[in-house]
This record gives C-alpha cells, structure tokens and sequence, in this order.
C-alpha cells in the first residue's frame, strides 16, 4: 500500500478535469440505470422499516463532501429512532465497547440496530438512498467514505486528500473487512486512492463490491 506523505508533497490526480469529468459521466449512467432497474425495490424496504420500527425510514445526517461541503446524506434508517442517546448510554456503560469504538467507530454489537435493520446492513441494503446522493452531485460510485462531522479530526493532515474527490457508497474500505479495519487505516486507504485514482482502479472496486454484497458481508 502507499506510504501516507504530508500534503504538501503529494500530487492529487482527482484534481484531472478529464478524469473527474468521465468519473462523473459514469456516476450519472449506473445511478440513473440503477434507478430505472431497482426502484421497486426502494419501496419495499420503505415499507419494511415503518411496519417493524415505524417512521421515518430515511435517516438524513450532514456529512462533508467535495471541498469540505456539507450535503445531506441519505440511508434507509436502521437503527432504533433515539440512536444517538442509546450508543451513549451504552459505550458509558461498556468500556471494551467505547475502546472499540474509538478505534473503528463500528461495534460488534451495536444496540442501536433493529433487527430490520440489521438485515438491511447485511446486504447493504440501508446505502441505496445513497444513489440519489450520486445523481445530485454529492457523491461518487466510488470513493472515500462520506465522514461524519466528529471524524474530522481524525484525518489530521490528509484531510485535503479526503476533499479532494466526492465520497463514495463503495470504496477500499468497504472491500478490505471495513470492521476488522481501524479507522487509522482506513484514512490511508483514503489516501492512498485518490493519490492512485483511475477508473480501472473505480472499476475493480465496483466488480468486488459486488462479490462482497453479494456473499452478505455488509457491515453489521
């Protein structure tokens, strides 16, 4: 993998306008095909989470983009209504729970998800909300994960290569055992894609993507 190095001595290829263009060309193409395809299936799944954990069913959260920009990102809600509080209360609670958030900002065992929910993470299910993302600009197919406001901090330097390109619904983290994964190394493989970025590289990210949802290892 490549060595992480200060901004100031690394050269972002997300900054190519030919690049980016086509990137963005192909966003709208597999977004608005997935839309024509799949859009049955955003009902059904609406449906699911009013009827087992009642509404909304679309959890919104401000997230940061492109050049720091905050947008709203959008998942089929998975988690218990009060989510905030109850992982609070737990990881108060739970001291080897807070140590393993702290380090991967995921649980084993999260008490925040429904069983619906969980179904739903299995397969990534809870991410398709996400498409509209991709078709409004705010994210890519492929890229760094949307980070939450209280990640910032925990880009440290890097964090002009996170902004450097649009988030992604898929990325190297989501195919290389995102759980198992710190979130320390997860920054670098953030980095270490957009200082390699290609769509070759966007391509076989995609094809494992689908190997990876497809065998029900989504996040728990």
């Amino acid at each position: 993998m490549t060595t992480m190095r200060s901004n100031a001595h690394v050269q972002l290829r997300g900054n190519s306008r030919l690049l980016m263009g086509i990137k963005r060309l192909a966003d709208i193409v597999m977004a608005s095909a997935f839309f024509l395809l799949f859009g049955w299936l955003y009902a059904v799944i609406w449906i699911g989470v009013l009827l087992t954990s009642g509404s909304p069913a679309i959890y919104k959260q401000p997230r940061y983009g492109r050049r720091g920009r905050v947008f709203s990102f959008y998942k089929f809600r998975s988690m218990v209504p009060d989510a905030d509080m109850a992982l609070e209360r737990y990881l108060r609670e739970n001291e080897a729970a807070r140590q393993q958030w702290e380090k991967y900002q995921k649980l084993d065992h999260d008490p925040r998800i429904t069983p619906f929910g969980a179904f739903l993470r299995k397969y990534s299910l809870d991410e398709l909300p996400q498409f509209w993302n991709v078709l409004m600009g705010d994210m890519s197919m492929v890229g760094p994960r949307p980070c939450m406001f209280a990640q910032k901090e925990l880009y440290g330097v890097y964090w002009d290569h996170y902004c450097s390109v649009r988030p992604g619904i898929t990325g190297l983290w989501q195919i290389s055992g995102r759980n198992e994964v710190s979130y320390r190394r997860r920054v670098a493989m953030d980095v270490d894609y957009v200082t390699t970025l290609s769509i070759h590289q966007d391509i076989a990210i995609l094809l494992k993507t689908f190997r990876v949802v497809a065998g029900g290892h989504g996040s728990s």
